[in-house]
């Protein structure tokens, strides 16, 4: 680890250098490139002069403790050691989360996907719940919410949906949330008080630029047609929905949010490309490593994640083995708690493996 953090201080002072050199300043691309990259390692570097300055107190006051022979003296310079060792300790554990590699989406925005699994009217009603959900959480955070699809039942139930959440930094907190949703709890139409299990899938993309993923038009299809569901008068009855098929990859992609056509086109080519770069992304991620799809984090939806308990108000995340009982509050946003703890352990895995 520090035959690397050597390095990255010596490309830090290289940086430093070149970033006040007249022809650098003249080529603004060049000079913005390096004053980037200079920013990323600028909290590495420092930290790291921290853990030199400690480590030289410290052995400074190790060689008095060996020749000191005032007691009184020697008695502080113990004390200054164990200080510094602590401090050593404290410095190591900060540059180790430094060091992780970042993730290149965390600072996106997110397109959230929730579709209804098992568990018919229940699965639908348990979908409009954590459509809520995030939506809360959102809005907690400040962050905007756009509505791209939705699919509802009319009584609150969602069976699809797709919404734009932007802010900074909101794949970071989100990310881990992809995966199998399940939901215990008794359905207001359950006459005999049994519990029902239900499920629900999320699917967290973040939002890509148009020159990270490059679609030919002649690779995809639209067909546009008659919204449907609980839309305005104009809504209803234009053919204002957009349908994008891409035919090499066959995924496909609607929306009927807006009243205009050309307005659902753009949100339907966004969630289309947020797609093909997690596509991309996930066999970059099979061709690496396939165990990798096991880690949180992963991106693997095919596995329950957490299970929402009704009866005893719990909320249980099985990939950390992570159980409280705020079922209300997490319901209206509060999840953070949760979150937290998965982005400690995706850390923790990480640290490990430096």
């Amino acid at each position: 680890m520090f035959e690397k953090l050597g390095s990255v201080k010596d490309k830090y002072e290289e940086l430093t250098r070149l970033v006040s050199d007249p022809q650098i300043i003249a080529d603004q691309a060049v000079w913005q490139k390096y004053m980037k990259e200079m920013g990323e390692m600028e909290p590495i570097v420092k930290k790291y002069d921290e853990y030199v300055r400690a480590t030289e107190d410290l052995e400074f006051a190790k060689q008095m403790i060996a020749e000191e022979s005032d007691e009184e003296m020697r008695d502080m310079a113990k004390a200054e050691a164990a200080e510094q060792e602590k401090a050593i300790e404290q410095i190591s554990h900060d540059l180790k989360i430094l060091l992780i590699p970042k993730d290149p989406n965390d600072e996106r925005n997110v397109i959230l996907e929730i579709r209804a699994g098992t568990g018919g009217e229940e699965a639908a009603l348990f979908g409009g719940d954590l459509l809520r959900m995030y939506t809360r959480y959102a809005e907690r955070h400040r962050w905007k919410v756009e509505i791209m699809d939705l699919a509802d039942t009319g009584i609150g139930g969602v069976k699809e949906a797709e919404v734009l959440i932007k802010g900074k930094g909101a794949y970071s907190r989100l990310k881990f949330e992809s995966g199998v949703h399940r939901v215990q709890r008794v359905p207001e139409t359950e006459t005999s008080g049994r519990i029902h299990t239900s499920a629900a899938t999320v699917a967290v993309l973040p939002e890509v630029d148009d020159v990270e993923v490059h679609i030919d038009p002649n690779d995809v299809k639209t067909d546009v047609y008659r919204a449907s569901g609980n839309g305005g008068q104009c809504v209803n009855t234009t053919d204002s929905a957009v349908r994008l098929t891409h035919l090499p990859t066959g995924i496909v992609v609607t929306c009927q949010d807006e009243k205009s056509q050309i307005k659902n086109r753009e949100k339907a080519m966004k969630v289309l490309k947020a797609r093909i770069y997690d596509k991309m992304q996930q066999e970059q991620a099979d061709k690496i490593a396939a165990e990798r799809r096991e880690q949180v984090g992963s991106g693997d939806r095919s596995e329950r994640i957490r299970t929402y308990n009704f009866p005893q108000g719990r909320i249980s995340d099985h990939r950390i083995g992570l159980t409280i009982y705020k079922l209300d509050a997490f319901l209206d946003g509060e999840i953070d708690e949760v979150i937290d703890a998965l982005i400690t352990d995706d850390q923790t895995r990480k640290m490990n493996s430096i």
